[in-house]
């Protein structure tokens, strides 16, 4: 169901959570984001001249998009509605356009529609939103944790302006800590409770960016404390707070930042952050088949001939993971990405099969030449399959100048070793066999 928000008068109910009580009501009390909402700062700009266009807000947890929504709200002469995803239906979207249809032309009023989560509707319940942004009818303001590019509509995402909102830095998350610890009303002033310096690190490293988690994660802590002015230490807060989880959603941004950090730092020569990547990705609890994938690919892809062994490790250590299955099989894994990082690298193999690719593409049935055709029955024979063939092993180099190629792709180079590893090795092979043909040294064996 769409409900209003509250008006800037309405008040939180005391037994509220914390984060809630303390939440921002005016960008002056805003920590963090200050690229946006700064002095003279784009959005800032925007929503103090009351022209707030229809816009996605991207970022994490506890990053401030409900918060800057509700500044909105008080800021705007829009009617504001607020949808939630997860609750909210096309039958919902139809009912409040129709009233903001009602409210433009009865009383020149416009609607600001925030969807809380927007990654969570689909294609069908986007597309309703698609007509009525492009009239105006609607100002739509999304709010998602995940990539807009992957979870929003192309068609809808082009008509909306996306603003992205960064983890807090510990600067602002000390200016949250420092605010609900000093609050008499909405806080913990009134508490007298105080951290010591180690036990406010914790905290702050423990809210990985989300000022949400840092004001549960205090509450928690401090609701297990006798009543009165409480020191919390650093022994207390770590004995209070639960283990961190790690951030990562197989399905989302994240997933694919690990997964692009991993294969960065392996194709960068670095074992040591190959290594915490790669744990980064297990311990928060990845498919270990789908990382033993990539170092299938990453093995063919950027090291190549350069190190044949390479793809060798990789499937090992994907055949180990079948085997000993997890955890045991993470090291494995670490096995083949530390060999990865610390094998010579090439490109070649993956640039080779990107021109094969587009000869294929651009050249869809060039004929396989007649000499180099079997020819399992007389009247293939007869037509000249196979005609003129010479077999390289009778000759004493093995080598023979004949075309293996389309006549009409003859001449084309796809494969090009370098310098790195064994691929030295491959490229003298081939300058040498090259220079064989060159000079028509097409010697028979004696016993050929």
């Amino acid at each position: 169901m769409a409900t209003l928000f509250p008006s800037a008068e309405d008040e939180v109910p005391p037994n509220a959570p914390l984060a809630e009580r303390l939440r921002p009501r005016d960008l002056a009390d805003l920590c963090g984001q200050e690229e946006l909402t700064g002095e003279g700062r784009i959005l800032r700009r925007l929503i103090e001249a009351d022209r707030v266009p229809s816009m996605i807000l991207w970022g994490p947890p506890g990053s401030g998009k409900t918060t800057l929504a509700r500044i909105l709200a008080r800021h705007t002469g829009a009617r504001f509605v607020f949808f939630s995803a997860v609750l909210a239906g096309k039958e919902d979207v139809r009912r409040t356009v129709e009233e903001a249809q009602r409210d433009l032309f009865d009383r020149r009023t416009r609607t600001i529609l925030f969807v809380d989560e927007i990654h969570r509707f689909n294609k069908a319940q986007q597309d309703a939103f698609l007509p009525h942004v492009e009239a105006g009818t609607i100002v739509l303001v999304g709010a998602t944790t995940e990539n807009p590019s992957f979870e929003v509509n192309a068609a809808l995402l082009s008509r909306l302006r996306v603003f992205v909102l960064k983890p807090l830095g510990e600067e602002a998350l000390r200016k949250v800590l420092a605010r609900a610890l000093a609050d008499p009303e909405a806080g913990l002033g009134a508490r007298g409770v105080r951290l010591d310096p180690g036990a406010e690190r914790v905290l702050v490293a423990s809210a990985d960016g989300d000022a949400r988690r840092l004001l549960n994660l205090l509450e928690a802590a401090v609701s297990g404390e006798p009543e009165g002015p409480v020191l919390l230490t650093e022994a207390a807060l770590r004995e209070a707070l639960q283990r961190k989880t790690l951030a990562h959603d197989r399905g989302g941004e994240e997933h694919y930042n690990l997964i692009s950090a991993l294969h960065k730092s392996l194709r960068g020569s670095d074992p040591q952050a190959s290594a915490y990547w790669l744990g980064r990705l297990l311990i928060a609890g990845e498919d270990p088949l789908y990382v033993a994938r990539r170092l299938v690919r990453f093995a063919s892809e950027d090291v190549g001939l350069a190190d044949p062994q390479a793809l060798v490790q990789a499937i090992a250590a994907k055949e180990a993971v079948h085997f000993v299955g997890m955890p045991e099989g993470g090291l494995a894994l670490l096995q083949a990405a530390i060999y990865l990082a610390t094998a010579p690298k090439s490109n070649a193999l993956y640039e080779a099969y990107g021109r094969v690719a587009k000869d294929v593409a651009e050249h869809p049935a060039e004929p396989v030449p007649l000499s180099i055709r079997n020819a399992p029955t007389d009247l293939m024979a007869r037509l000249g399959y196979g005609e003129g063939y010479k077999y390289p092993h009778d000759y004493v180099h093995r080598i023979v100048a004949q075309g293996y190629l389309p006549d009409g792709l003859s001449g084309r180079v796809y494969y090009r070793p370098g310098e790195a590893g064994f691929e030295r090795e491959v490229k003298k092979r081939l300058d040498y066999w090259e220079k064989l043909r060159r000079e028509g040294r097409e010697e028979k064996r004696a016993d050929g």
